[in-house]
């Protein structure tokens, strides 16, 4: 039988990657739901090409634009938050792949848990986010989480035939972004355009500032931490400008397992859609000829604050994780919108980490409220930073 996919985040990188892979399996695939936030023409476009059963437009204002367009389709569509939460728990649905940025994937993810929908996580943020509560109820739920992001699947892959293995350590690689080996100075000068040019990967631009301000890689050390159940100091990040080892796995027995192959992010979108099984793919083929050096750093948490506050996050527990990510969502938004530095990011981080008070037995609405105390902080902070 074909496995129903819903697709949150379509319009976005990773979405509409994923309805590539998807389009090229027509007799695996049966793709049910796409959703955008506000990007309503091209969700349209897509809708009109891939035939889903339902669409979802986030931003209400746009929901006449969508219905409109898609009237003679015989596609269903609905509009708000609360129908993106409410459409993944269709029964034609087998995985829903969580693609949507930052914060707002949390919710729809949980309500796909709720109803024991197989989750393939591109949203790292909801496990940063509320990592004990999703991962419990998944456990309850007896849900599979298969992970998107390039290095978790990578540590993934390595993993399986080895799960009953007892990991010593992961090492997750960075590119270490456009501004690698950059001081202070140096990082006080650069500019939106600047961050935006990411020497290997295609992204969308919150991810692509993530990326050159190593908030990203913090982020994703949190989610290795609840996706693999480990010890912050099992959780090692290494520099690798070539961007070809994805993540490396350390057995007890000293061996070394990693995952490599050129930068292509429907590679591991293809694979959290098809595990166990690997599908054909024309995808082009690594060359060793073609790196004949492949080099690791350190990575250097001095210059670049945001993986040194992640690791604090991590060691602090209950909200503080949430409350990073919701200060980090303002403050690249102002740093995208030219209202603050670069380098600010990382002081903005850092001061609503220290001031926002921490609950360490959280339930879903303290995370809720973490979020929203972090993000009016966030802007405060933003007025005094403004450039």
């Amino acid at each position: 039988m074909k496995k129903g996919i819903a697709i949150l985040g379509s319009t976005g990188s990773i979405g509409t990657q994923a309805l590539e892979v998807i389009e090229n399996y027509p007799d695996k695939f049966d793709l049910q739901v796409i959703t955008a936030n506000r990007n309503a023409d091209l969700l349209i476009t897509q809708a009109i090409k891939h035939q889903p059963n339902t669409v979802v437009i986030v931003d209400e204002s746009k929901f006449e634009q969508v219905r409109t367009a898609l009237w003679e389709h015989d596609i269903h569509v609905y509009a708000g938050e609360e129908a993106l939460a409410q459409v993944v728990e269709g029964n034609e649905i087998h995985t829903v792949l969580t693609a949507l940025v930052g914060y707002a994937g949390l919710k729809p993810t949980l309500r796909a848990i709720e109803a024991k929908k197989t989750i393939a996580l591109a949203n790292k943020e909801t496990l940063v986010v509320a990592g004990e509560l999703v991962t419990k109820m998944a456990r309850e739920n007896g849900v599979n989480i298969y992970p998107v992001d390039s290095e978790h699947s990578a540590i993934f892959q390595c993993l399986v035939g080895d799960f009953e293995n007892k990991i010593e350590k992961i090492y997750l690689t960075a590119s270490g972004g456009p501004f690698r080996g950059y001081t202070k100075d140096q990082l006080a000068a650069v500019t939106k355009a600047q961050a935006l040019k990411h020497p290997n990967w295609e992204m969308g631009a919150k991810i692509t500032i993530d990326s050159a301000s190593l908030m990203n890689k913090g982020l994703e050390v949190i989610e290795a931490k609840w996706l693999f159940n480990l010890r912050p100091d099992q959780i090692d990040t290494i520099v690798h400008p070539q961007s070809i080892v994805h993540s490396l796995v350390q057995f007890e027995d000293g061996s070394m397992k990693a995952q490599m192959g050129l930068p292509d992010m429907k590679l591991p979108i293809q694979y959290a859609l098809t595990y166990p099984e690997r599908y054909k793919t024309d995808f082009p083929r690594f060359n060793f000829m073609d790196y004949p050096q492949l080099t690791f750093e350190k990575a250097d948490a001095d210059t670049f604050k945001n993986l040194g506050l992640a690791y604090k996050a991590m060691e602090m527990e209950g909200t503080a994780a949430c409350t990073l990510n919701a200060a980090n969502e303002v403050s690249v938004q102002a740093f995208l919108e030219e209202k603050i530095s670069f380098l600010a990011i990382a002081d903005i981080n850092e001061a609503v980490l220290n001031e926002a008070p921490n609950i360490l037995k959280p339930v879903y609405e303290d995370y809720v409220k973490t979020d929203n105390v972090a993000r009016e902080k966030a802007w405060e902070l933003v007025k005094k930073f403004n450039k």
